[in-house]
């Protein structure tokens, strides 16, 4: 008895030592058969609770009475498939006729509270069918990407989802985005990590940062154009516009509109090219929009105008040939001026760190998705990188971007300078830099090394 009680105590000390120290670790070793017999064990009782039962079907009241039987009682969705996962539990239903499911992502908090889970979110799959994604720790403490995050076309992880799947920036599904927070919310460190995830790319980046490239300027050797001025930016936005339209040409050109040409060789933007005639793909990262928008002169103010134009048509009009937008700023509203709304209106993806006030949430989801707006303005202030992700469709989802350092970030940019692409039309506004010097090892460092 001794041997089996210390042994005992031993693992409950080291299970308490992971589950602070290392939850994770915590969660594959003994969190998921604790959690699956919680959920297994409470199943029936748990959703008789929040109400996602059913009364029992005619028949079955019809049957308990002609054999005098107890009647029977309310019924929960049936139970497909229950799988762990590192990060929780996918619990899969079959809903009962007359269920719906709003209903169980109406319940969700309630679900988690009984189940004694970190977060519950539930989705349909399809007619019929929800499934209940359940995380068993706060993921979002300790931010760790996975190893490999499975980049793709235009497509790169910059963040962590609350339930533990990585989140994507996909441009060729969501081409233009809207990036607002508040100083010190993160924003900037989240757009540090999506430039790092477009350098390893074949994309072309073009920046406008008008805080004097503070933020750009570091990356500089990945970057094939980069403004740090709203002068500079009014004339690269106007030689991005012209650029465009020499796309499109190109793409008239090469959609030989004729009866022999197969459907599937008509095309209508840079993907359907021939690989020796597509343009090399622009993501436009602008750091502040605000100070674009902003003027105090006339002269300032036909700038701003010239400014927001070119911006409103690539927003509009550059998907098709292969320009993408990041726009980015504490604040996105009509006060910003006359166009800034038909822009915002073009940017499908939305993202919101933490804001002041929430009128500046409003600003990002109050047309699309009214409760992510809540989940916005209560976003802690310790938990920097912390964000709403949405989009058009009135979905979002809590987030969190990895702290990375700057100096990190341009060791990155500057290990895929080569894949910096030269654009004619934006030769002018190429960031002018020394060329990269290796600094040799210290002599005690090599005779070390030799011996």
């Amino acid at each position: 008895m001794t041997v089996w009680a210390v042994t005992l105590g031993l693992v409950a000390t080291a299970a308490l030592v992971l589950r602070w120290q290392r939850p994770a670790w915590y969660w594959m070793t003994f969190g998921v058969l604790f959690a699956v017999v919680r959920v297994l064990a409470r199943y029936s009782s748990v959703l008789d609770a929040c109400g996602l039962t059913v009364p029992p079907s005619r028949w079955r009241l019809a049957l308990a009475r002609m054999a005098s039987r107890p009647v029977p009682e309310f019924r929960a969705p049936r139970i497909l498939r229950l799988w762990p996962t590192r990060t929780g539990l996918v619990l899969r239903l079959k809903l009962r006729p007359g269920q719906d499911a709003f209903d169980f992502s109406a319940a969700s908090d309630r679900l988690r509270h009984s189940w004694v889970m970190q977060n519950v979110t539930a989705r349909e799959v399809r007619s019929g069918v929800v499934e209940l994604r359940m995380t068993g720790y706060d993921v979002l403490k300790r931010v760790r990407m996975p190893a490999h995050a499975g980049a793709g076309v235009m497509r790169v992880p910059v963040a962590l989802r609350e339930d533990g799947e990585v989140y994507y920036r996909d441009y060729r599904q969501t081409p233009h985005a809207l990036n607002v927070g508040a100083t010190q919310s993160g924003k900037s460190v989240y757009q540090r990590n999506l430039v790092v995830g477009l350098a390893a790319l074949d994309v072309a980046l073009v920046g406008i940062d008008c805080k004097q490239g503070v933020e750009l300027a570091p990356l500089a050797r990945r970057f094939t154009a980069l403004a740090d001025n709203p002068d500079t930016a009014a004339e690269l936005l106007g030689a991005l516009v012209g650029h465009m339209e020499e796309v499109y040409q190109t793409i008239r050109r090469e959609q030989r509109l004729s009866a022999d040409v197969p459907d599937v060789e008509i095309t209508a933007d840079i993907w359907d090219l021939p690989d020796r005639l597509r343009p090399t793909p622009i993501v436009l990262l602008v750091d502040e929009v605000a100070e674009l928008a902003l003027f105090a002169t006339k002269e300032e103010e036909k700038r701003r105008d010239r400014i927001i134009t070119s911006l409103v048509r690539l927003a509009q009009l550059g998907r098709a040939a292969g320009i993408y937008l990041e726009i980015c700023g504490q604040r996105f509203g009509s006060e910003l001026g006359k166009g800034i709304t038909m822009l915002r209106a073009q940017l499908t993806a939305r993202t919101a760190h933490r804001v002041n006030d929430e009128t500046s949430a409003n600003m990002a989801f109050g047309d699309i998705a009214p409760d992510a707006v809540l989940a916005t303005i209560q976003i802690r202030t310790d938990r920097p990188g912390t964000a709403i992700a949405g989009d058009s469709s009135g979905g979002w989802v809590r987030i969190r971007t990895p702290h990375l350092t700057l100096r990190r970030a341009v060791n990155i940019a500057n290990d895929h300078a080569h894949r910096t692409p030269e654009i004619p039309a934006l030769s002018a506004f190429r960031p002018a830099l020394p060329s990269l010097v290796k600094v040799p090892a210290p002599a005690v460092e090599s005779a070390s090394a030799s011996a």
